[in-house]
């Protein structure tokens, strides 16, 4: 159960809480029930009061002892038995039923109006009869003394369904597109019938004419569109209540055409179904977000319920708080508001808990008291009021009224507020110091201190350089530069070393510009006055000699850093060849005894690695390619000796000519084998 407070009206809700799966054994509920305080707490009204998907539609019974619903899916309608609190029966349709309604005192006689087009007629054992309609149907209604059921729907016409004869009677022509919704009065039986152009018309069943028509939306105001019928309610006789499309409520007196009472929902939401308490003098109107509980006479809103899902549909037991929602949701809500009419007899046993609860909800924190120690109140001087009515004893301590209890604080410390008000003051303070410091929470991580800069620059700085910083840390093209950790500048690499002088001159430059800014504002005046009289020669070669002085000083630090990188890379090219040396040297080992390949060492030197062979060679000449730091390393291998390859095959071809004179050839055997034979 969930209770809230809307005003001074108590709205309890009987469905809230956790529900427990169907296929739990009995002992496994009985100990969740045990374990979760929500589970235990919660009160299950109507046992199986949900539908498998949403529930569409709900109803009383004429007796108040069943509660008809129908929803999907499968299209069904369940019956509860209230003084069971369980389900009676349960009935599965084909198509889904769009409005129902009760012909009988109890569940005996039902009829229901389905959304293709086929109107059911059920009775206590099921379905009776099933027939259609012409047109698509949106209300019905019954005529008790003709045994008239009332059809409308996406048609002019209202249909008249005799149920004593079973056949259709002349239908009514109505001067509209479409039908609503159609309400037949209880005591002088006049139908009444809302139409799409926002007009209500009056018919009379005894001579089957049409009596009246009443213009609804020309009483309702700055409405845009126009406001179509969507439901209708007598009160009585005389009073009727009137829903539109555009979330407005009108009360009509049936005798005047001007309403009585204009009612704004606010939610510009389609009013879906109007009630009254005729006891309390209120009126309940539904739309798919809320239903609003407001006064008749006036019009005030006296309380609301609303849900997490849309409702559809709602019921109320006579002269009774009660209320019962279908929402477009499987469970279907029970809220019980007191103050609107006590409990049914059914369920007596809610007034009874509804006052457990209130009494249990009893604050326990005293607002005109104050709670304090025997210690405090020796503090206070207020020892001599022990044990008179001033003071309530309570565990260890005492209750004290909060003005006494003032009126003595101030009495002991009278500093005490101020006190209070300067550490308020203080801490105020000490929260808005760190607002100020904003510049190291905007810094990115990657490229920090270019990002430092381009802030300086853009907050500082003026002109091209200002425009240039702010589009660097706007434009979305160098976003990468400063999120992704792949374009993070190498302060290691040889270009940014030998830009790094050129860099750092300019930050000091520019910190140099921005210092004597201020120092040259009160020398502005003389500046400009010297300007307009002419640049003198002196002027012209002192700006030379500066600006030559600068470069030489920029060159010749980018000259030394030059060669400390080429110290560094002449040391790592030295030890990356001794390390060419130790892989290489079990390939190159000499072997001592004799050796008469002469081509072996220049075989051997051509298969060594890169650095072994650079090393042989003659020394590698490096070039500067561009300013920024770009190298080119050229280099050529030793040539092979021209003079001692020659010499080599022409001892070669000597070789040849001895060992063919020598060797004795072996075809002249088998030639004289053949002649032999």
């Amino acid at each position: 159960m969930l209770v809230s407070d809307v005003g001074d009206v108590k709205i309890y809700n009987l469905s809230a809480g956790k529900a427990l799966p169907d296929w739990l054994s009995d002992q496994k509920k009985r100990e969740a029930q045990r374990k979760n305080v929500d589970i235990n707490r919660r009160i299950e009204l109507i046992q199986d009061f949900d539908m498998p998907c949403v529930a569409t539609s709900v109803e009383l019974s004429p007796d108040g002892q069943y509660i008809l619903a129908t929803g999907t899916y499968k299209p069904r309608v369940k019956c509860y038995d209230v003084n069971n609190l369980s389900l009676k029966f349960e009935r599965c349709f084909d198509s889904e039923a769009v409005k129902f309604k009760i012909l009988s005192e109890d569940y005996s006689k039902i009829a229901f109006l389905q959304a293709d087009r086929y109107v059911e007629f059920h009775a206590a054992h099921g379905r009776h009869y099933r027939l259609r309609i012409p047109r698509f149907g949106r209300d019905l209604d019954y005529h008790k003394p003709s045994c008239d059921l009332f059809l409308v729907g996406t048609s002019s016409e209202i249909y008249r369904l005799n149920t004593e004869r079973g056949q259709f009677l002349q239908p009514y022509a109505t001067s509209a597109s479409s039908i609503n919704a159609c309400e037949v009065n209880p005591e002088h039986h006049l139908l009444c019938v809302g139409t799409q152009e926002g007009t209500v018309e009056a018919w009379d069943p005894r001579d089957k004419q049409r009596c009246g028509i009443l213009d609804i939306a020309f009483s309702i105001q700055n409405n845009e569109q126009l406001p179509s019928v969507s439901a209708l309610k007598f009160k009585d006789g005389l009073h009727m209540a009137v829903g539109t499309a555009s979330g407005h409520v009108l009360l009509y007196d049936i005798r005047a055409k001007e309403p009585l009472l204009v009612k704004d929902h606010l939610n510009q939401l389609c009013v879906t179904k109007i009630d009254f308490n005729k006891e309390q003098n209120v009126v309940y109107s539904l739309d798919k977000a809320m239903l609003k509980i407001w006064n008749e006479n006036t019009g005030k809103q006296i309380a609301y319920v609303e849900s997490n899902s849309n409702f559809n549909d709602f019921t109320t037991s006579p002269k009774s708080g009660l209320f019962f929602f279908a929402q477009e949701d499987s469970r279907m809500m029970s809220y019980y508001i007191p103050s609107l009419g006590p409990a049914p007899r059914w369920c007596s046993f809610l007034d009874n808990l509804t006052e457990e609860i209130e009494s249990e909800t009893v604050q326990n924190i005293y607002d005109d008291y104050k709670f304090i120690t025997k210690q405090e109140l020796a503090d206070l001087g207020l020892n001599h009021l022990e044990g008179t009515n001033m003071l309530r004893a309570y565990m260890h301590g005492y209750f004290i009224d909060i003005r006494l209890y003032n009126k003595a604080k101030a009495l002991a410390d009278p500093f005490a507020f101020e006190r209070y008000r300067k550490e308020k003051i203080a801490k105020q303070i000490e929260q808005s110091r760190p607002s100020r410091l904003q510049l190291k929470s905007k810094l990115p991580k990657v490229n920090a201190d270019l990002a430092e800069k381009l802030l300086t620059e853009q907050e500082l700085g003026s002109g091209k350089l200002k425009s240039a910083a702010s589009d660097l840390l706007t434009d979305d093209r160098f976003k990468s530069m400063f999120d992704n950790p792949d374009f993070e500048i190498d302060k290691t690499a040889h270009a940014y070393r030998l830009l790094n002088p050129v860099l750092t001159r300019l930050d000091k430059a520019h910190s140099k510009k921005l210092k004597a800014r201020e120092e040259a504002a009160a020398a502005a005046a003389e500046r400009q006055a010297d300007s307009e009289g002419g640049s003198t020669d002196e002027d012209l070669f002192s700006e030379r000699d500066e600006s030559s002085d600068d470069d030489q000083a920029w060159t010749k630090e980018v000259k030394k850093e030059y060669k400390k990188i080429r110290q560094e890379t002449r040391r790592e090219q030295t030890e990356a060849d001794t390390d060419d040396d130790a892989a290489d040297g079990a390939r190159f080992q000499v072997q001592e005894k004799e050796d008469f390949n002469i081509g072996q060492r220049s075989v051997n030197i051509s298969r060594a690695g890169l650095g072994k062979r650079l090393a042989a060679s003659k020394p590698a000449q490096v070039k500067m390619i561009g300013g920024l730091g770009n190298c080119q390393m050229t280099f050529t291998t030793g040539k092979k000796r021209a003079n001692f390859d020659r010499k080599r095959q022409a001892e070669l071809k000597k070789h040849r000519e001895e060992r063919r004179q020598v060797i004795r050839p072996t075809t002249s055997l088998g030639l004289k084998k053949r002649q032999k034979k």
